[in-house]
């Protein structure tokens, strides 16, 4: 009998490359949430994959970017933490993106790392397969990845031989977690973070950098079969409060119904969904309001 293989394995990129896609697809449900907008992901998220013969455990990080804010340095410092102890190392990138000096800056941070290099490509849906030979060849002459993978995190092409790869990799380990356990997010964590994309889908400008979300109160009535959520968004000026409200409330009363729909699927339960706006200025580049929203 095969001996039972356990690791960790975190995935790293630019943002937008589809890291948060991806992930999704691995785990089977919707835990980090996606939009077409650079740096949503602002936190480590870790998911758990079980298959046979072995338990992966995913992180999904904070695209590595630079940044000017309080908030983009912590983001950043996130992502190159969760990569620290991690056994194998997903480097991805999006087929329709050349290399450029970003990427070599990213892949020469991969040498100090202990855990086996993966270069992932994502988005061969959206090119032409003869456009991939040049791009691996390019990648393997910077760096000597143990694998490089093409996928989509969309159709879900290459994705079975990208987790047969990762498992052939792990150490022998017994598992980690139970096997009923996908996520280490909370609940209410996930809730906020459904919150926080709808906000982003919602608005425009600088508004979708410069919110965050908390929950107030999270309150279950099984009698009801109900749960009572009171969340707040908060923003760094007047001017986005008013955008993020808009005329006659109707933004807001928006984001809050295609909240409410999406957490009410997630939690099997009718939801009641309560939210306000507040104003906490320059809160992305302030340490003592980024640790109260939870930036730590």
């Amino acid at each position: 009998m095969a001996p039972f293989k356990s690791g960790f394995i975190s995935i790293l990129g630019r943002p937008n490359v589809g890291k948060s896609t991806l992930f999704n697809w691995i785990i089977g449900e919707k835990i980090a949430i996606v939009t077409e907008r650079p740096q949503t992901t602002r936190n480590r998220i870790l998911g758990i994959k079980n298959v046979e013969g072995g338990q992966l455990i995913f992180l999904d990080t904070p695209g590595i970017h630079e940044g000017r804010s309080e908030l983009n340095r912590r983001m950043v410092q996130t992502a190159i933490a969760s990569s620290w102890d991690a056994d194998i190392l997903l480097f991805m990138i999006e087929a329709l993106s050349p290399l450029v000096e970003e990427d070599r800056r990213m892949v020469n941070s991969l040498k100090g790392s202990r855990g086996l290099p993966f270069l992932v490509i994502n988005k061969i849906d959206l090119v032409r397969k003869e456009r991939l030979l040049p791009l691996m060849d390019q990648y393997q002459k910077l760096h000597p990845f143990k694998k490089i993978i093409p996928v989509s995190a969309v159709t879900g092409e290459g994705m079975e031989v990208l987790l047969e790869e990762i498992l052939n990799f792990l150490p022998e380990s017994p598992p980690y977690y139970p096997e009923e356990i996908f996520t280490d997010q909370t609940e209410r964590s996930i809730v906020t973070e459904m919150i926080r994309e709808k906000v982003i889908r919602q608005t425009y400008q600088e508004v979708p950098h410069s919110s965050a979300v908390t929950i107030e109160s999270f309150k279950e009535h099984p009698e009801k079969n109900l749960v009572v959520i009171q969340g707040t968004i908060h923003v760094e000026k007047d001017s986005q409060k008013k955008i993020l409200i808009g005329k006659g409330g109707q933004r807001l009363k928006k984001i809050g119904e295609t909240a409410r729909k999406e957490i009410e699927a997630f939690l099997g339960k009718r939801v009641f969904l309560e939210l306000w706006v507040k104003v906490e200025r320059d809160w992305t580049r302030d340490p003592r309001a980024l640790d109260e929203l939870g930036y730590l």
